[in-house]
């Protein structure tokens, strides 16, 4: 079952990003409070797919009026192979829609070749014409 992620979610969604490689968290985003905001920004578009009782995976996803974005999607390795990232990514996708949203997006480390053959089977195409930059602006956020 997918539903809707909600902050109280947090310590065993915290738990899973930890255990997943290739999940990158910073200290200030990846706090329950950077959280608990993105949530409150995004309450229609981030996911918990439960399984068991449990987590098995989780989705984030946010847009800012013209595009979305996916961010920190993993499922549980004792829990792969069933679909979970598929249908959670659809949910997604289905979310953007529903808030006009017609174009997304997303980051996959380069070495991270889970993610990076799951994106790319699920249809969603490698964009090698950009650059992505980025700039921290609190040193605390490592």
């Amino acid at each position: 079952m997918i539903r809707l992620l909600t902050i109280e979610d947090y310590d065993e969604i915290y738990r899973l990003w930890q255990k997943t490689p290739g999940v990158g968290l910073r200290n200030l985003d990846d706090s329950k409070e950077g959280i608990k905001r993105f949530l409150l920004r995004n309450q229609y578009t981030c996911f918990a797919s439960m399984e068991e009782g449990h987590i098995a995976g989780v989705i984030l996803s946010g847009h800012d009026g013209r595009r979305g974005y996916i961010y920190h999607a993993c499922v549980d390795p004792a829990f792969r192979r069933r679909t979970i990232g598929r249908q959670m990514a659809i949910k997604v996708m289905e979310a953007m829609k529903a808030e006009g949203i017609h174009k997304l997006a997303l980051v996959a480390f380069r070495e991270n070749d889970l993610a990076n053959n799951f994106w790319r089977n699920i249809g969603w195409e490698l964009r090698e014409d950009l650059n992505y930059y980025s700039i921290s602006l609190d040193n605390d956020n490592n």
